[in-house]
C-alpha cells in the first residue's frame, strides 16, 4: 500500500506517540496530532489527509462529535480508537459515518486491517454517491428533454422521433448539451417576441442568448438577456 497521510487524535500524548511510531514503521506519515474533538477537526479541515484515528473520549469536543462532521464534510474516513466497547457507543460510530474502530489496548496487528477497512468502505461510499449523482443528472436530463419534445410536437406538429432529433441536431449545431437545448426550449414556451426589436447578430430560428423585449405584466415591456429556441 502506498503511503497514508494520517492525522492521530487522543487527549493522552503516550497512545499518540505510541500511534505515530507504528505508523511511522509502517512506512505512513502523521501529518497532525491533537489532543481534543475541536482541534482534531480543524487539523482535518485543513490539512485534508486520508484517514483520521481518533479517540472518543477527549476534551472541548468529543470524537464521536468529531467525526461526524468530518464524515458529514467528507473530509476523509475516521477509524474510531476507544477503551470502550458497549454497544451504545458502537451505535453512536455508525451514526457518526465512523468506517471502522479499535478498542483500546489495541493490537499492533489490528492496526493497519483497521485503515485498510475505512479507506476501503470510504471509498466505495464515494463511488456509489457519484452512481447516484450521475443517475440523478440521467434522469433529469430525461425529463427535461421529454418535456421539449412534448413542447416541439405540440408547437410544430411534429412526431416524437423527429421532435428528438431536433433537439439532437440543435444540440450537435450549437456544441451544447441536449439538457440545455431542452431548458433552452422549456424556458422559450411562452415568450411573445416582438421581432421588430430584437437585436441580435444571428437569425431567431436559432437557439441562443439574445436581447429581446418580451410583455410582461400590465402590458409593459421589458429588455431581457435569454436564450431561446428556434421559432417559425
Amino acid at each position: 500500500m502506498s503511503q497514508i497521510r494520517v492525522v492521530i487524535a487522543d487527549d493522552e500524548s503516550i497512545i499518540r506517540l505510541d500511534l505515530k511510531t507504528l505508523l511511522e514503521e509502517m512506512g505512513h506519515v502523521v501529518i497532525g496530532e491533537a489532543a481534543d474533538g475541536q482541534r482534531a477537526l480543524e487539523l482535518a479541515r485543513s490539512l485534508k489527509p486520508d484517514v483520521v484515528i481518533m479517540d472518543i473520549k477527549m476534551p472541548i469536543m468529543d470524537g464521536l462529535d468529531a467525526a461526524k462532521v468530518i464524515s458529514e464534510e467528507k473530509i476523509a474516513p475516521v477509524v474510531l480508537l476507544t477503551a470502550y466497547s458497549q454497544k451504545d457507543l458502537i451505535e453512536r460510530a455508525k451514526e457518526a459515518g465512523v468506517y471502522a474502530y479499535l478498542v483500546k489496548p489495541f493490537q499492533e496487528s489490528a492496526l493497519m486491517p483497521a485503515i485498510e477497512l475505512a479507506l476501503s468502505r470510504y471509498l466505495e461510499q464515494q463511488d456509489l454517491e457519484k452512481t447516484l449523482g450521475s443517475l440523478e443528472e440521467k434522469l433529469e436530463t430525461r425529463k427535461l428533454v421529454d418535456r421539449a419534445k412534448g413542447i416541439l410536437m405540440d408547437k410544430y406538429q411534429m412526431n416524437e422521433a423527429d421532435a428528438f432529433r431536433r433537439i439532437q441536431q440543435q444540440s450537435m449545431n450549437q456544441r451544447r448539451t441536449m439538457k440545455e437545448i431542452a431548458e433552452a426550449i422549456r424556458d422559450a414556451r411562452g415568450i411573445k417576441v416582438d421581432r421588430r426589436k430584437i437585436r441580435l447578430d444571428a437569425p431567431i430560428h436559432q437557439v441562443g442568448t439574445y436581447m429581446i423585449d418580451v410583455e410582461v405584466a400590465g402590458g409593459a415591456t421589458a429588455s431581457v438577456k435569454t436564450i431561446v429556441a428556434e421559432e417559425k
